[in-house]
C-alpha cells in the first residue's frame, strides 16, 4: 500500500486552503543565461512562517484535532524537534486548531527561529545539539504529558502537506522538466515527488544535499546505507544538515527521485545566497541556497538538452541577518 497518494495530497490542500499562501514562482533572466536553460523558482520562503513547512503542519494537527474531536476527547497537544523551520509552523498550526504544543530545538538554533516558536505560543526547550539529544528531549516531553510527535520529515500527513507545492507547480509551470529540491530527513522531496511522478511522470525530480549526506549511495543501493547513530552533517545550512533521510522518506524517494544527487559545498550555497539576495532581490537562507547552488554546478551542465524548464524549490528564508555565513563573525552555533 502506498505511504502517501496524490488523493492524500489532494485533500491536503482542501484541508489546509485558506491558511497557506499559494506561493509565486519567480524567474530571473540571469539565472536563465548562466544555465542556458528556463529556471523557475518556487517561492516558499514567501510562505507563512518563512517556510514550506506550515503546509504540512497545518494538514497532520487538523487531521488530530479532527479525529480526537470525533472521539469526543480533549487531545493533550503535539510535540517535535526541529531545526527552527518545522518548529515554527508546528507552533502556528497548533494555536490556529487550539491545540498545545511544546518544540525542542538544539542549541544554536538562530534566533528568529526560536523567537517565532515563541511567539506563536509553544513551549521552547533547547537540547544537546545532536540527533539522539532531540529525541531524548522529545521522547521525555511525551512520556511525561502524553503529547502526541510529529516528525518533521517522515509522518504521511506531513509528507502530504508538502506534497501540495507540487501541485501548484504544475499549475504554474505545467510542462516543467525537472526539479531541483534540497532535503534534510526528505519529507519535502518525497511529498512534491509523488505528486510531480502522479500528473507528469516524465519530470525528473533531483535530490539537493550538503556534502556527506551519502544520498546517492543509499539510492543506488537500495540501503540505508547511514552509520548509526543518526548525525549531523558539518555544514552551514541548519534546515538540512540531518545526514539520514526518513524511513518512510527513503521508501518514497527511491520511486520517485533520480538516482543522480546534487551533492553542495558551503562555498557554493554562499554564493547561491548572494546570487539571489544581489540578483532576485530575494532573501532565503543556506538551505534554499543549496538547491538555487544547484543550478550552476557542472552536473546540472551535463544533462540532458531535453531538460529545458527547470523548477527550484526555494525551501525557506528564515535566516539570521546579523550572523550571515559570509560575515567573518559566522557561528554556525553548534
Amino acid at each position: 500500500m502506498d505511504l502517501v497518494t496524490l488523493k492524500d495530497i489532494q485533500e491536503a490542500r482542501e484541508r489546509i486552503k485558506g491558511q497557506v499562501k499559494y506561493t509565486p514562482v519567480l524567474q530571473c533572466s540571469e539565472a536563465d543565461r548562466l544555465t542556458g536553460r528556463q529556471v523557475y523558482f518556487k517561492a516558499e520562503h514567501l510562505q507563512s512562517t518563512g517556510a514550506f513547512k506550515i503546509r504540512g503542519a497545518l494538514n497532520a494537527v487538523a487531521l488530530l484535532k479532527s479525529r480526537s474531536d470525533k472521539e469526543g476527547v480533549k487531545h493533550p497537544g503535539v510535540v517535535t524537534h526541529s531545526s527552527g523551520n518545522h518548529g515554527q509552523a508546528l507552533a502556528r498550526a497548533a494555536s490556529v486548531v487550539g491545540l498545545p504544543c511544546t518544540i525542542i530545538v538544539p542549541k544554536g538554533t538562530p534566533a528568529c527561529k526560536m523567537d517565532a516558536i515563541k511567539r506563536f505560543g509553544a513551549e521552547l526547550i533547547e537540547c544537546y545539539p545532536s540527533p539522539s539529544g532531540r529525541i531524548e528531549a522529545m521522547q521525555k516531553v511525551c512520556k511525561e504529558t502524553g503529547k502526541v510527535y510529529i516528525s518533521s520529515c517522515d509522518d504521511p500527513d506531513i509528507i502530504a502537506g508538502q506534497g501540495t507545492i507540487g501541485l501548484e507547480l504544475l499549475e504554474q509551470v505545467p510542462d516543467v522538466d525537472a526539479i531541483l529540491v534540497a532535503m534534510s530527513g526528505g519529507g519535502l522531496a518525497s511529498g512534491i515527488g509523488v505528486a510531480i511522478k502522479a500528473l507528469r511522470p516524465s519530470c525528473r525530480v533531483y535530490l539537493v544535499t550538503p556534502l556527506g549526506k551519502m544520498m546517492e549511495q543509499c539510492l543506488r543501493s537500495g540501503e540505508r546505507e547511514w552509520p548509526n547513530p543518526p548525525q549531523f552533517l558539518d555544514t552551514i545550512a541548519e534546515g538540512i544538515k540531518l545526514q539520514q533521510a526518513g524511513h518512510n522518506a527513503f521508501k518514497i524517494l527511491q520511486e520517485v527521485a533520480e538516482k543522480e544527487v546534487f551533492e553542495i559545498s558551503d562555498e557554493e550555497m554562499i554564493e547561491a545566497m548572494k546570487f539571489s539576495f544581489h540578483r532576485m532581490k530575494q532573501v532565503i537562507e543556506a538551505a534554499a541556497g543549496a538547491a538555487v547552488a544547484a543550478l550552476f554546478t557542472d552536473k546540472m551542465a551535463s544533462l540532458p538538452a531535453d531538460i529545458k524548464k527547470v523548477g527550484v524549490i526555494v525551501c525557506g528564508g528564515n535566516v539570521d541577518i546579523t550572523n550571515l555565513p559570509w560575515y567573518d563573525s559566522f557561528s554556525k552555533g553548534y
